[in-house]
């Protein structure tokens, strides 16, 4: 059953929900866009995602977020009520206008590739007419992972920077 495609709401319940919330080692997400997206908690309460991956890393979660453009404020102000994200090394953000990737990685064994931002209207938690419509494909073949993974390594520890005809427009070169 590899890969498994994923249809609207359906990235909700796979990825926010299925990869997100099952990871237990380590966690990448990465997407162009990023907004404040809210999750429904116990008792119908709506809580951030920053807040849910605030109380993951405490528990030993690595999370690695890279994105394309400042978040707006209301995620500017969600993450201020969180210091462990920007105090603890188990959380790294890295800011790329060039990216435009969006993915989730789950302890280097489960991923999703598709259209989806970390928004609401991408990830399926806003009402079905408000909501994006999205697809994308959930995974578990190694070989896929693996690349993916190394891409985003080298990515990651500034391969793409030097030699980035974009620098310019860059707020935070990597190198």
């Amino acid at each position: 059953m590899d890969p498994r495609l994923v249809l609207n709401e359906d990235t909700y319940h796979s990825v926010i929900r299925g990869l997100v919330m099952e990871a237990r080692r380590s966690l990448w997400i990465v997407t162009a866009d990023l907004k404040d997206l809210y999750l429904a908690g116990d008792g119908g309460a709506f809580v951030p995602l920053l807040q849910v991956l605030a109380e993951r890393i405490e528990h030993g979660l690595d999370v690695r977020l890279i994105h394309a453009k400042e978040p707006g404020p209301r995620f500017r102000e969600d993450f201020d009520r969180f210091p462990i994200l920007w105090e603890s090394d188990r959380f790294d953000r890295v800011l790329c206008p060039r990216m435009h990737m969006k993915c989730v990685i789950a302890d280097g064994k489960r991923a999703y590739i598709g259209s989806a931002n970390l928004t609401g209207a991408g990830m399926g938690a806003k009402n079905e007419h408000r909501r994006n419509f999205e697809a994308g494909m959930i995974t578990e073949d190694p070989a896929t992972i693996a690349r993916l993974m190394e891409f985003l390594d080298g990515f990651y520890l500034g391969d793409h920077c030097q030699a980035c005809q974009r620098r310019e427009h860059c707020p935070d070169p990597i190198a």
